[in-house]
């Protein structure tokens, strides 16, 4: 393991050029032409096969036959418009790697070139997935039946609330399911003077969010995690009229499949009840397809740690209630999702995912090819 550390240092300089190319270069969920490309590119150079799968993903296969080991990078960006000045920032209006898949896909080019270098016995398939970022992108590569034969997935985000340099691991649950939803009411409206005349479905919507809380409160128990947040609501047109109709939409999250589905039964029930109790109607809809919970396989877990607590500092990695499409893969095989820590304070790179200003401290990029290199030889050789 100690010549794949030296091998991943040896690359921190190409690592970083590869790193600023890809974020000069954004591309959205399903749009990620150019980077597939370049991926390919940079796959066959190592003379590893590529397949194209799921419109723009890429998995390039390295060995053949023994164990079958899976690493997985997302490589789309975010609709946002950059503000970090930069030399490598943005060079597309409105368009930004805000999430560090950029990172990801560099750490990942990185580690095929280590693992093509010192080729482990067995079989590692790349996974360069689309759409990550509510595109469901996970879900398609998944579904495609070229990673059928795979026997455990690893994959690896880079973690702005994770110390820079450390390796974020954790067995069981580690990430939420996502849920999108849309609540209806209808009610009567009229004159603003003269609410005992209407049905007032701003007032029927309130309720509805207040009584959706006490799910978490007295529904689930206190020691399993659930948040029901409302994120947009739209009613009205004017300041002096009740209006026949309110909306609210929102996301469900939560660490169990259980949990998960018990909250989306509950909050279509609540809304139907509660609109019908105050004279109105409601209705309950899912807007998009859900994305499981992220459970890290225990066994996995421990591997990673033996095997990579003597050359980096591993810590526990923080539990967050936000999703991640690599949980589909775990529906094939075992799987364990790991952070990487990139807030440097000294560098000003504090700033979470998915805002303006995101940055990756690039000096862990080759921690991030080497924990990938080590993970699947130790993987293929057990």
């Amino acid at each position: 393991m100690k010549e794949i550390i030296d091998l991943a240092k040896g690359l921190q300089p190409w690592l970083v050029e590869t790193r600023r190319r890809l974020h000069r270069h954004p591309e959205l969920a399903w749009e990620e032409v150019e980077t597939s490309r370049f991926v390919e590119e940079e796959l066959r150079k190592l003379g590893i096969e590529t397949k194209k799968v799921a419109k723009t993903g890429v998995i390039g296969i390295l060995g053949s036959g023994g164990r079958v080991v899976a690493l997985r990078a997302d490589m789309d960006a975010l609709p946002i418009q950059e503000e970090n000045e930069v030399p490598y920032r943005s060079e597309v209006p409105g368009k930004m790697h805000a999430c560090g898949h950029d990172a990801h896909v560099a750490m990942l080019l990185g580690a095929a070139r280590i693992l093509a270098r010192i080729r482990p016995k067995g079989t590692v398939k790349f996974i360069f997935q689309p759409a990550e970022e509510g595109g469901l992108g996970g879900k398609r590569m998944a579904e495609s039946g070229e990673l059928d034969d795979v026997e455990a997935f690893f994959g690896i985000h880079v973690w702005a609330h994770l110390e820079s340099g450390k390796i974020g691991i954790r067995g069981g649950p580690l990430w939420a399911s996502a849920d999108a939803y849309h609540i209806a009411v209808k009610g009567k409206g009229g004159h603003g003077a003269m609410p005992h005349r209407t049905v007032d479905p701003i007032s029927v919507l309130v309720s509805i969010f207040e009584e959706s809380q006490r799910i978490i409160t007295r529904e689930v128990s206190p020691l399993e995690p659930l948040v029901i947040t409302v994120g947009k609501v739209e009613a009205g047109t004017t300041w002096n009229v009740i209006p026949g109709e309110a909306h609210m939409w929102g996301t469900i999250r939560a660490f169990t499949q259980e949990t998960r589905d018990y909250a989306v039964r509950r909050l279509g029930e609540i809304a139907e009840a509660v609109a019908r109790a105050h004279r109105a109607e409601a209705t309950f809809e899912l807007t998009m397809e859900p994305i499981p919970p992220t459970v890290n396989d225990e066994g996995l877990a421990r591997m990673a740690k033996e095997a990579l607590s003597p050359y980096l500092e591993v810590v526990e990695a923080p539990r967050e209630l936000v999703a991640e499409d690599f949980s589909f893969y775990s529906r094939i095989a075992p799987a364990l999702f790991i952070l990487l820590g990139i807030r440097n304070e000294e560098k000003g790179i504090v700033y979470p995912h998915h805002h303006p200003r995101f940055n990756v401290d690039e000096d862990v990029l080759w921690m991030g090819s080497a924990t990938h290199a080590i993970l699947a030889k130790r993987f293929l050789e057990s």
